[in-house]
């Protein structure tokens, strides 16, 4: 929403896991190479703890892609699950397919057997348990019990915990696993001048070409509120210059760090703060139902006109984002906003009606017939998507069905055709309006749907140890997007170091690294390899 107002091409802070925006400051650097230094080890645990939000995803992203290519890794992401559950996640992971057990011993066998012939194949395996202060003693146990499958040379499986300080105590009342940690570190949380460098790096990888938008007092201030936590600092950070850019200011000083930390900490508010929230909000509940009018009003399809867009000076109503799915909630200093009067735009009576327009756009021939149906003879599948914010509707970067909802749940469907910081455009019976993000916030609750195309042989999502033909394509595809050469014998089966790269590519592209390569990864990796495919404009 600020971003052009500081001469920026995207939002540098937001806390999705974009690898563009990865910082690594001298503590990430040691705990990565403590990481790296533990692989080699000769077995038993690595340990990496840290604060909530202090940088140990980016650290364990980091090392992922770093591994060495003889090492294989498994990656555990929910470690809530009984003995038998994290084992049969630990095989399938490896690659080995779904194993049905009521007892961990069929489990542990085929293990064993499996690091035996990775180890007689010169490879290495590295399992990998995030959020480990999950673990209770006896899931510890059985990882320590891991440790023992060995040769006489060496043990046949590293692993690496990864979780907040509380892990250190509990490990501290576990002798026998204690003295097999070969490694650990504490991340810490930034220093003042790393704080600095972190806010300047991540304002320079979004095009910031002129002078820092904060001022010495608000660096000060913004490291002071947040300990040096990166998380603490993206939301701080990203509120305060959306308070400066709701006051017209181009730089964001202490005062209005401060009033951002009590928004975003929920520090003790200044009375007049719930006043200004109060009119902002009215403003954008106002115009929602303004927009919402709009869509549902008969008459001819038209344009309809933009909330103040071309404004020098921003108003409330455009800086509040309270209602955006993946956005803060935001205050601003200013009036309720002034909107022109809307012209009506009918939205689409079904959602057929709307993935028939959709079908333009891609140039399928479904004509009257279910547009679904019918694009699966074009190699073409339907997804559609619940719990989405506006974030992930820039990552997939293509048109797509949004299902407006008013208070009383009556639907209507629009294309969505273009989107930018401030304002999306929306798409029907063949005509557009453009709609400020505000607006149209309180109208949409996530859903999303669009066309994606599938590679050839593709029938389901491939899992861990799946075969078929479309396994080759994910490898190929996998290749271009992280830019190595083609595989020269393309792959036939989803595990080893195929699906240790498939996990890197959802890590780095922020998605669930589970290993399942379904629509959501394959519309990321079309996107990597410059697969031709409608995409969202910016809006006008």
């Amino acid at each position: 929403m600020y971003a052009s107002h500081f001469g920026l091409r995207s939002e540098p802070f937001s806390i999705a896991p974009d690898p563009r925006y990865l910082f690594m400051s001298e503590r990430h650097r040691e705990a990565l190479a403590h990481l790296l230094y533990g692989v080699r080890g000769g077995g038993g645990f690595v340990l990496l703890t840290g604060e909530i939000g202090a940088g140990k995803t980016t650290v364990c992203r980091a090392f992922l892609q770093q591994l060495p290519p003889d090492c294989l890794a498994a990656y555990v992401f929910n470690p809530r699950l009984t003995a038998v559950e994290l084992l049969q996640t630990v095989c399938e992971d490896f690659g080995l397919g779904a194993i049905e057990a009521t007892t961990v011993k069929p489990l542990v066998d085929a293990l064993n057997a499996f690091l035996l012939r990775e180890h007689a194949a010169g490879r290495q395996c590295v399992l990998v348990i995030d959020e480990a202060q999950n673990l209770g003693p006896e899931l510890l146990e059985q990882l320590r019990l891991l440790t023992n499958l060995e040769t006489s040379e060496r043990k046949l499986l590293q692993i690496v915990l990864v979780g907040q300080p509380e892990l250190q105590q509990t490990l501290a009342g576990m002798e026998q696993l204690a003295q097999r940690v070969i490694a650990r570190y504490r991340l810490q949380a930034l220093s003042e001048a790393e704080t600095r460098q972190y806010v300047e790096h991540r304002l320079s990888v979004a095009g910031l070409g002129g002078p820092l938008p904060f001022d010495a007092g608000a660096l000060r201030r913004i490291h002071a509120l947040t300990q040096g936590v990166p998380r603490r600092i993206n939301l701080l950070c990203d509120r305060a210059l959306l308070g400066a850019y709701a006051q017209g200011r181009r730089e964001a000083d202490a005062a209005t760090v401060r009033q951002a930390a009590a928004e975003v900490f929920n520090l003790p508010p200044r009375r007049h703060r719930a006043v200004v929230a109060a009119a902002a909000l009215a403003g954008v509940v106002g115009v929602g139902a303004i927009v919402w009018s709009g869509l549902h009003r008969p008459g001819p399809a038209t344009t309809l006109a933009r909330a103040d867009a071309a404004a020098s000076a921003p108003t409330a109503a455009s800086a509040a984002a309270s209602a955006v799915p993946d956005g803060p909630v935001a205050t601003a200093a200013s009036a309720a906003p002034a909107a022109s009067a809307p012209l009506p735009l009918a939205g689409l009576p079904s959602e057929n009606a709307a993935w028939r327009e959709l079908a333009v756009l891609w140039k399928l021939p479904v004509e009257q017939a279910d547009a679904c149906a019918a694009s699966a003879g074009q190699r073409v599948g339907c997804f559609r998507g619940s719990g989405l914010g506006l974030t992930q509707l820039r990552q997939f970067d293509r048109p797509g069905l949004l299902a407006l909802r008013d208070a009383q749940g009556r639907p209507t469907w629009a294309l969505l055709v273009a989107l930018d910081e401030r304002q999306a455009t929306l798409r029907a019976h063949g005509r557009e309006m453009s709609v400020p993000l505000t607006a149209l916030a309180p109208l949409w609750q996530g859903e999303w749907a669009s066309f994606w195309r599938a590679p050839p042989g593709y029938a389901r999502a491939l899992g861990a140890g799946d075969e078929g033909a479309a396994v080759p394509a994910l490898a190929t595809l996998l290749a271009k997007a992280q830019g190595r050469p083609e595989p020269k014998t393309p792959p036939r089966r989803l595990d080893g170091a195929l699906l240790a790269q498939l996990r890197a590519f959802q890590l780095a592209a922020g998605l669930q690294p589970d290993g399942v390569a379904g629509p959501g990864t394959f519309m990321l990796l079309n996107r990597a390899g410059g697969l031709d495919e409608p995409r969202l404009l910016k809006a006008p």
